[in-house]
């Protein structure tokens, strides 16, 4: 005697060894043995075999028409074996039994289950739900394995071109474009970025890397909801002063400016003016809130994204011909020793003369110029000639306060290598498309100009973040303990010492326009300048308050990642120049052996690194001539092979330790290298300037 049994869902067939009241011993065709309870067990029968019984019940439950055993089933529950007699004959054989089971079993469309065996028919409005959504589940998958088989064949659907950005990187797994997609790239076996390449759906790299971006970082895009633009404060007392600025002709977040009086009197004051949006926004309020999401301004070759909205960024930033509000850091100064006596922070308003531009002036305000008054330049812009005398004696100043940092630091600044400026020409609206030429240029960094600015930049930061600290008020620092190698930049609530630097403590608050570090220790700085010795009783945030924990938390890895994409666009815009300029060889200089044949290059005349194939007996130091393979602009990878050695190798030099973005640049496909400057003194307009 043989039995079918219903073993946890799972149909299975055995010969019956031993039987019991409550339960048997079958032997299954493979030999094992199991125990099924009675209930379990739904059809004995003699013959056919176990097996053939289920193989040829599979064959003939395929044939039986559902709708029409529907029509023969009973209204009440009912049996398989019941429905098998109505629908085959009323001697129903057990194969034919086993069949019905199968496939009532598996339409529940028709049949609900109701028992082991047993069965209910459902209503005529569930089966024609049920039936429509069945045939629309087969037209979606009919759909989904067009789109697949178009894409195998190298050919993007529409709808996926549509859905390109969302299916790669915020995909929704239950929608049919991603499904078409995950079936081709299994068919191709073709990794779905690769896949979707080869099909022409990625027609602008730039793109592919703009969206990647917003889908993680503006999911609702880059504008401002509708807001009010906090006024002007008025009672503040306008400075006796005419300041002037020094940025980027791209800057429009000018949030810092200097002054200098008292030249020849012995005793000259620096003034060190920061924009001052916290005195209007306050913590909490709309635009803070705005401020607390964006967290900083987010910058890349031809665009960038401001943390706070473009007329508020008008209203407070220190324009020329105005007198807007700053937050002044009032420094006495020997004049012939150049030692600080003394400082005074004051809430004003500030009449700023000029906005000078750097990169229009650098080629003019040399060391020659500034120390030479006999050298005129032709052209020299009126108000620059008007400024001479302030410069030079701000760039003595700035050697100085730089030469006693280096003390500090037990070894001088390096600047070996200059900053490098995008500029993006035929960009017809405000965001670039890809398609416009990149013109590549340098900036030696610690030049006059630069240095002017970085230098004020560390006075203003290091004196009050001590200043804060010694308020009791807390702050958000920076601070490293060391130069020793892989000793990090840290941020937190402490004033500790920035071994980088060179100073006793280092909190970021020159640059409250566009970073939210910034703004929030303006309004503890803010709290210092009216309250004094109790500033701590009504500052913004209080000691070991959680929010300013979480700010950091936050600041640190939205920084990182922004300024890990501006990184990102540089080295895309770079290949593009690559290509724009038809250059398929350079010289670059060796950065590390990478081991098996390969060396990791930074190129001489680019901000470009990459890895190369070269002789093991090329050292760190070394310079190259390398020739370039293949550009891929959307994993931003390029490798290069080693043509000739440049140099004598008893010349190669050693620059000091391999930058953190130097191995993570080339790290593969896709990678985003996050450079935080050890020394948070870059003057450039961007993530990691200090000004």
């Amino acid at each position: 005697m043989h039995a079918l049994i219903d073993e946890a869902g799972k149909f299975l067939a055995g010969r019956i060894l031993s039987e019991a009241e409550t339960s048997a011993q079958i032997e299954l065709d493979s030999g094992k043995r199991v125990k099924a309870k009675s209930a379990n067990i739904l059809l004995k029968f003699d013959k056919p075999a176990p097996g053939e019984l289920l193989s040829q019940a599979r064959e003939l439950a395929a044939d039986i028409e559902l709708p029409l055993a529907w029509e023969f089933a009973p209204e009440d529950e009912f049996g398989f074996a019941e429905l098998a007699r109505e629908y085959f004959s009323a001697n129903a054989s057990a194969v034919e039994q086993a069949a019905m089971l199968l496939a009532l079993f598996e339409a529940p469309h028709y049949f609900r289950r109701a028992g082991k065996g047993r069965f209910r028919k459902a209503s005529a409005e569930v089966v024609q739900q049920a039936l429509a959504a069945i045939e629309k589940k087969k037209q979606l998958q009919a759909q989904i394995d067009s789109w697949a088989a178009d894409l195998a064949a190298g050919t993007c659907p529409p709808a996926i071109a549509e859905q390109l950005y969302k299916i790669l990187f915020k995909p929704d797994k239950n929608a049919p474009e991603y499904k078409a997609v995950v079936d081709a790239s299994r068919a191709t076996q073709l990794a779905p970025l690769a896949l979707l390449a080869r099909a022409g759906a990625i027609t602008s790299s730039y793109q592919f890397h703009w969206q990647r971006f917003l889908f993680e970082h503006f999911p609702r895009g880059t504008g401002f909801a509708a807001h009010a633009v906090p006024d002007v404060p008025q009672e503040l007392p306008l400075a006796d002063v005419q300041a002037f600025s020094i940025d980027d002709s791209a800057t429009t977040e000018i949030d810092d400016a200097l002054s200098l009086t008292g030249l020849g009197s012995g005793t000259v004051r620096l003034g060190i003016h920061i924009a001052a949006p916290g005195l209007a926004l306050a913590p909490g309020d709309e635009l803070d809130r705005v401020a607390r999401t964006r967290l900083s301004t987010v910058y890349m070759p031809g665009h960038k994204i401001t943390m706070l909205p473009s007329d508020v960024v008008h209203r407070y930033t220190l324009d020329e011909g105005r007198a807007n509000p700053a937050v002044s850091l009032y420094v006495s100064i020997d004049e012939a020793t150049l030692a600080i006596t003394g400082h005074e922070t004051l809430l004003e308003r500030v009449p700023v003369s000029v906005n000078l531009r750097h990169d229009q002036l650098d080629h003019i305000v040399t060391d020659r110029w500034l120390f030479d008054p006999t050298l005129h330049v032709e052209m020299t812009p009126h108000p620059l000639q008007d400024l001479r005398g302030q410069l030079s004696f701000l760039y003595r100043l700035a050697r100085h306060l730089k030469a006693e940092r280096e003390v500090v630091r037990g070894k001088p600044e390096n600047f070996s290598r200059p900053d490098y400026t995008f500029r993006l020409h035929g960009q017809s609206g405000d965001e670039p498309d890809g398609s416009e030429t990149v013109e590549i240029g340098t900036r030696k960094r610690g030049a006059p100009l630069d240095l002017i600015v970085a230098e004020a930049a560390i006075v203003a930061n290091s004196t009050w973040g001590q200043m804060l600290a010694e308020h009791g008020v807390p702050g958000i620092y920076r601070s490293q303990a060391s130069l020793a190698p892989g000793v990090k930049v840290r941020m937190g609530t402490k004033a500790l010492p920035h071994a980088g630097i060179g100073v006793k403590s280092y909190a970021w608050a020159t640059s409250p326009l566009r970073r939210y570090v910034d703004l929030v220790n303006q309004w503890q700085v803010i709290a210092c300048a009216r309250h004094g010795r109790t500033a701590a009783l009504v500052a913004p945030f209080k000691p070991k308050d959680a929010e300013l924990f979480a700010i950091i938390s936050n600041f640190d890895a939205t920084y990182g990642a922004y300024n890990g994409y501006q990184s990102a666009m540089e080295r895309l815009w770079t290949l593009k120049y690559l290509r724009q300029n038809a250059i398929a060889e350079l010289d670059a200089t060796v950065i590390r052996d990478a081991g098996s044949g390969g060396l990791l290059l930074r190129a001489d005349s680019l901000p470009l690194v990459l890895p190369a194939l070269g002789p093991d007996s090329l050292s760190r130091g070394a310079r190259v001539r390398v020739r370039l393979g293949e550009i891929d602009e959307i994993s931003l990878d390029v490798h290069g092979t080693v043509l000739t050695r440049l140099d004598d190798p008893l010349d190669a030099r050693d620059d000091g330790p391999v930058d953190d973005e130097e191995g993570d640049a080339v790290a593969g496909p896709l990678a985003i290298a996050v450079d935080v400057q050890a020394d948070d003194a870059a003057p450039a307009e961007g993530p990691t300037s200090a000004a």
